[in-house]
């Protein structure tokens, strides 16, 4: 199982034995589909959440992650901590599909109880259990990153999004975002339903979304283009300090959101444009009925533009850079 935890995912079966040991002492644990629990002989006080597949397509993060639990495996890497690896989408992964129903990361803090018929409910229920059962008594450090790929290009490659906090965020975030090759940060200033924000507003987790590149295929991704990703989750993984070498990520605020409230919604700046896209002040970006979104700033970047979201969804985010 361990030595390809993603084919045994996909084969959605359950394994001879739901627990053991691994050569070099680790202890793993089964707890359902995707969900991987392993723990080092030793007491440890950091702790340690890598999800990626919340999205079924976006599948580079995933053999990212099969990768580690390879090499943890097999004791190429010395885990120094507490590691708990979800494959999110576990069913929407096996159809090929983004979800089979709803956007399961929009259906945390509760909101898929909001939607008992949607396939994704039970998952999002089942991935909440799993976060809140990890970090029940786990003292010390707490960290959650969900790992995804874009639709789309980006201006900046790889880019992180940051829950709201009400404590912010520490410089040790920031060198650790750099270490993952992340070039540009989102700090939102909004409570949502993401699994980030989740593992953030009720576990207390310094918690990250990361978009690491392109939407590929399963077997299409080229995983050298992730080396600096992989080797940075390897450092987090083995309690190493983060790169010297990493470089500070440029800081956005969000200042807008643009809501879809009905199929009248267009961008009126186009549906092509790459992520972080930038516009002067003035420019309409969409149009919603009798409602405009205007940008009020010298300058505003979309993120995420997406007019085909179901109505009452987000379909796009407007961030101003943060001064030096």
């Amino acid at each position: 199982m361990l030595d390809d935890f993603l084919a045994f995912t996909l084969r959605n079966q359950p394994p001879v034995a739901p627990s053991g040991t691994t050569p070099g002492g680790m202890r793993w644990r089964w707890l359902g589909q995707g969900m991987l629990e392993i723990i080092p002989p030793r007491a440890i006080d950091t702790h340690i959440v890598l999800s990626a597949g919340v999205h079924g397509d976006e599948t580079a993060p995933i053999e990212i992650l099969r990768d580690l639990v390879a090499d943890i495996a097999a004791g190429r890497l010395p885990l120094a901590c507490r590691l708990l690896v979800l494959l999110g989408n576990a069913p929407a992964m096996s159809a090929g599909k983004r979800y089979l129903d709803d956007d399961l990361n929009r259906l945390f803090c509760g909101a898929h109880r909001n939607l008992p018929g949607s396939a994704e409910s039970p998952r999002a229920a089942a991935l909440e259990a799993a976060v809140a059962a990890f970090f029940a008594n786990a003292v010390g450090a707490r960290w959650h990153l969900d790992l995804h790929t874009a639709i789309r290009p980006s201006v900046f490659e790889r880019f992180a999004l940051l829950p709201q906090r009400e404590a912010g965020y520490g410089p040790e975030v920031f060198a650790w975002l750099g270490a993952l090759d992340i070039s540009a940060v989102l700090n939102h200033r909004e409570r949502s339903n993401t699994f980030t924000y989740f593992s953030s507003s009720e576990h207390n987790a310094l918690a990250a979304t990361l978009e690491l590149g392109k939407v590929m295929p399963f077997g299409q991704n080229d995983l050298t283009r992730f080396a600096a990703v992989d080797a940075g989750l390897r450092r987090m993984l083995t309690s190493e300090a983060p790169a010297q070498s990493a470089t500070q990520p440029r800081i956005f605020d969000v200042v807008g959101q643009l809501n879809k409230q009905s199929d009248a919604f267009v961008l009126a700046v186009g549906d092509t444009m790459a992520n972080f896209t930038a516009y002067p002040r003035g420019t309409v970006i969409a149009i919603d009925r009798d409602e405009r979104y205007v940008v009020s700033h010298d300058e505003e970047r979309i993120v995420f533009p997406n007019p085909k979201v179901k109505n009452g969804l987000r379909a796009g985010l407007m961030v101003v850079e943060r001064p030096v």
